[in-house]
């Protein structure tokens, strides 16, 4: 039909000049209009609805899974530079064998690396970078993003990068992400492109992979003709200079705060693509191009007070609050301050002004102070906020010792009961636990067990209806497995990991509560008497200090009671977890890192586990293997200079 046809036409337009041009030729309700003519039309005959019609960008159908898409041409990660005299070397390298180099400096946006293909200038596939090689199809989510035109201006057969981000004054309407970027790839890896449409990414494109017929000499006129295309390019310089390339670097990281996205540094790639074809790479990265990382990003701003929790385990954590100001993306107006021997380190103190910046970009911690206006470093006090109870130094922290009877401690402890992780208690959030402590409801965790719908319902803001869903959630996680009970105990140093550990090999709570109370002493070799407790000996991957507080922590006899309560109560107390020895990874140790391209962390997680293997938060010379991902950072360094073994999801799926 012909005003179909139209209305593709006027509606690329218009999209090309709002979302590419950022130059919109019409108001937003007439573009609304002409797409809401576009929907009926299609309605009314189907057969006529094409891949690349507008409306199109929000797919119907809910993927089970993301497949696997081999990329025809590798997407490389890049060197990183850190500092400017690393920068003048790798240019002076380059300077010395191609002097006529030229290079293209453009930001670095924090966000998500994916590949477009085009046919006959039709979307027909975006995909992740995944690890390089292979990455998962989200084209339907990607459709979603109007900043990728479903059709380009020519029809043109290429496949281009780029990379998916949000911006910043979106995500300042979400809550729960750590930072842009997270935000950005959970987005872009929903199951329902519905969703994936209401987190508004955007993209920018920065170079092309593989074309058919486009001549391009140099990245220049590559990113020229993506943009005369209708691809939204990335705002780029073209130097001919290690002087021009160090000024441009040093502009964009000036003016990083003050862009509409985050970025994590400035990228830097000879533009001639025959100096780069001699150039070559390496087997992780191109020789042509690299990132320059700019030191985290930091702000002024001023201590108003100072805040002290008390966390379920009794130690009291100063908080300070400050003067709102954007770091990195997010407002910030709290930063950790630790323990005192920080805050007498730094001379924090209030009214202070202070350097603030975000550890890893996002912790927010304060630097160091500024401007000084007293002499009187802040102190903890000496008494616990909550009961108290006079606070005693355990190492560098603060401790309330009042176990028992805490009200913060006991709260914190419920919420960590409660938790995911934990015994998983859908729906009882911390405002519901603080309720019932009012109440006078709730003197351990065993009392959640005998909460009645009616005591429940009697709560502000708490029908009927959801007092019989709690009361039913709170009965089901009777069936949890014992390891999670173990680890919403709260035991010090007892992580989920160490309590799955712990389970696999007594199978049963009772034995570990034998066990733990158990010291063996042995001779060693040198004729010496050695003692160690039975948990220690048993199981690999328990030390000294856990195995203490396991000990310590049993031989109480409220803590006993609380288990005798909580068994009587109906709990599990039989794990149902494989042996630790049981499955073709017993005795390895993995460290999962990054984004992998089809399965979740938990996921890879339990598959180590049923096979017998073991899981840990850190890299060290313990760990066999190290499963990394997308953007694996530091974990991945460490890994490589320790000579650990680092396998990417396909081989670690061969290891079954």
């Amino acid at each position: 039909m012909n005003r179909i046809n139209e209305l593709h036409e006027l509606i690329h337009y218009h999209n090309q000049k709002y979302y590419v041009d950022d130059a919109p030729e019409i108001a937003d309700r007439d573009y609304d209009m002409l797409l809401r003519e576009l929907e009926l039309l299609e309605a009314a005959h189907p057969e006529l609805v094409t891949a690349d019609s507008p409306t199109q960008r929000v797919g119907g159908d809910v993927s089970a899974q993301f497949s696997p898409v081999a990329h025809a041409v590798p997407l490389q990660s890049l060197q990183d530079l850190f500092d400017e005299n690393e920068l003048q070397g790798w240019l002076s390298g380059i300077f010395a064998k191609q002097s006529d180099a030229q290079f293209i400096v453009e930001p670095k946006i924090d966000g998500l690396s994916v590949a477009l293909s085009y046919e006959e200038g039709v979307f027909v596939r975006g995909a992740t970078r995944g690890n390089g090689e292979v990455g998962e199809d989200v084209t339907a989510n990607l459709r979603t993003i109007q900043t990728i035109p479903l059709r380009l201006n020519e029809p043109a057969t290429l496949t281009v990068r780029g990379e998916v981000y949000m911006p910043r004054d979106v995500f300042a309407q979400l809550e729960g992400f750590k930072n842009p970027r997270n935000a950005a790839a959970g987005a872009l890896r929903q199951k329902d492109p519905a969703i994936t449409a209401q987190r508004k990414l955007s993209m920018f494109c920065f170079g092309v992979l593989h074309s058919d017929n486009l001549a391009y000499e140099d990245d220049e006129q590559a990113l020229a003709i993506m943009r005369q295309l209708g691809l939204r390019v990335i705002d780029h310089k073209l130097c001919a200079t290690a002087e021009e390339v160090l000024a441009e670097v040093q502009r964009i990281g000036m003016a990083r705060a003050t862009l509409p996205f985050d970025i994590d540094g400035a990228v830097i790639a000879v533009s001639q693509h025959d100096i780069r074809q001699q150039m070559g790479a390496t087997s992780k990265f191109p020789r042509w191009a690299a990132a320059f990382k700019y030191p985290p990003e930091e702000r002024e701003t001023t201590v108003l007070g100072v805040e002290v929790t008390v966390g379920r385990t009794g130690v009291l954590t100063p908080t300070a609050v400050l003067e709102p100001v954007l770091l990195a993306g997010s407002t910030v107006a709290r930063a950790t301050l630790h323990n005192q021997e920080q805050i007498n380190e730094k001379g924090i103190h209030i009214g202070a002004r202070v350097l603030l910046r975000k550890a890893g970009d996002v912790i927010p911690e304060i630097v160091r102070v500024l401007q000084p206006v007293s002499d009187e470093i802040y102190q903890l006090p000496t008494q616990c906020p909550s009961c108290g109870t006079t606070a005693t130094l355990d190492g560098a922290a603060l401790r309330c010792e009042n176990f028992t009877h805490c009200p913060a401690q006991l709260l914190r402890g419920l919420i960590h009961f409660c938790s995911r992780a934990a015994m998983h208690i859908e729906g009882l959030s911390e405002a519901i636990l603080h309720k019932l402590l009012e109440a006078n409801l709730l003197q351990t965790a065993a009392d959640l067990y005998r909460l009645q719908p009616t005591q429940l319902a009697s709560l502000d803001g708490l029908g009927e209806k959801s007092a019989q869903n709690l009361c039913a959630a709170i009965e089901q996680s009777k069936a949890q497995d014992p390891a999670r009970l173990l680890f919403a105990l709260g035991i010090r140093h007892v992580g989920e990991d160490a309590a799955k550990l712990l389970l696999r090999e007594y199978r049963t709570m009772h034995a570990l509560i034998a066990a733990t109370q158990e010291i063996i002493s042995e001779t060693t070799k040198t004729g010496k008497l050695k003692t160690k407790h039975k948990v220690e000996l048993d199981v690999d991957g328990i030390g000294t200090a856990m195995a203490e507080s396991l000990r310590s922590y049993f031989s109480q006899a409220a803590n006993l009671d609380l288990l005798n309560q909580l068994r009587d109560l109906g709990l599990n107390m039989t794990t149902a977890l494989p042996a630790q020895t049981d499955g073709s990874l017993a005795g390895k140790t993995f460290v999962i890192t990054g984004t992998l391209p089809t399965l979740g962390r938990k996921e890879a997680a339990a598959l180590i586990e049923q096979h017998g293997g073991r899981v840990s938060g850190s890299v060290s010379a313990k760990t066999d293997f190290l499963l990394a991902g997308e953007a694996a950072g530091s974990k991945l360094t460490k890994a490589q200079a320790l000579g650990i073994a680092v396998i990417n999801e396909d081989q670690f799926l061969q290891l079954f």
